[in-house]
């Protein structure tokens, strides 16, 4: 049987519901920014110079507090084991082990930095329902369009293989494409526009080649968008609650929509 305390502390460090457990999170969530500002700090090189010491020192009393922070967490959970396989379980493991790990492993501290990922919990503290249903437009969208952005992307990659090589034959070494993969590179990083300047073509077999796949990156870049956007917003029209027909109670009909599509009562 579990403990009246066990299941206060559960309520505190899991719900948000009242004002104990929302000071534990924003108290939590200010410990998770301190503790990364902390790192990112002690990785520049005249800061930890002048105040090494106390850095360090800032360090272990974050690793502490959410060492201890994970115990309780795995003493007031129902099921400890499935929380510690979770995501969030993971990642509040991960926000303490490298610390430790660094004092066998010098260089390893730094990746302590994934504790940023806690911030998440902000999202089920205010209860933005709203971004919640948002989010799962937007995953419905990208699943329902995951066919046809696996064609682009294959025919993308086939276009940046074909001129690489081709790139790697009229230029060569002489012009920077040292190897296929060096001009896949500068192949992609024509193709989306980017554009670092680090390698161009000297020829005029190659600009030509160049020029074309610049033209060509313009409308590439446009054809994910378009099948996003389009899934999108079936995604949205599909689940966007709407508003109810007060003759029939049906919701769900489209933004525009004046009458009902089942009794025709006006909205």
């Amino acid at each position: 049987m579990r403990s009246p305390l066990r299941d206060r502390l559960h309520d505190i460090i899991v719900t948000h519901d009242d004002l104990p457990a929302r000071v534990f999170d924003v108290v939590l969530i200010l410990a998770i920014l301190a503790s990364v500002s902390v790192v990112v700090l002690d990785s520049v090189p005249s800061i930890a110079a002048r105040h090494g010491p106390g850095l360090r020192a800032a360090e272990w009393f974050f690793t502490v507090l959410f060492t201890v922070e994970y115990l309780l967490r795995l003493w007031t959970e129902r099921h400890p084991w499935r929380y510690a396989r979770s995501f969030y379980g993971l990642v509040d493991l991960l926000s303490f082990l490298p610390t430790y790990l660094a004092v066998a492993v010098p260089g390893a501290r730094f990746f302590v930095a994934f504790r940023v990922l806690r911030v998440l919990r902000i999202f089920r503290i205010l209860k933005l329902a709203h971004y919640v249903l948002e989010g799962a437009v937007l995953g419905a969208a990208l699943r329902a369009s995951r066919y046809k952005i696996t064609v682009f992307v294959s025919t993308v990659l086939t276009v940046v293989v074909v001129v690489g090589a081709l790139m790697y034959l009229i230029e060569g070494p002489a012009s920077g494409f040292t190897s296929i993969p060096v001009s896949m590179y500068w192949a992609i990083v024509t193709l989306t526009t980017v554009g670092y300047g680090d390698i161009a073509p000297a020829t005029a077999a190659g600009q030509l080649l160049a020029s074309a796949l610049m033209i060509l990156g313009y409308g590439i870049i446009a054809v994910p968008t378009g099948i996003v956007t389009l899934e999108l917003d079936r995604a949205s029209r599909q689940q966007a609650p709407g508003r109810p027909c007060p003759g029939c109670g049906v919701d769900r009909h489209d933004p525009d929509a004046r009458y009902c599509r089942y009794c025709g009562s006006p909205l």
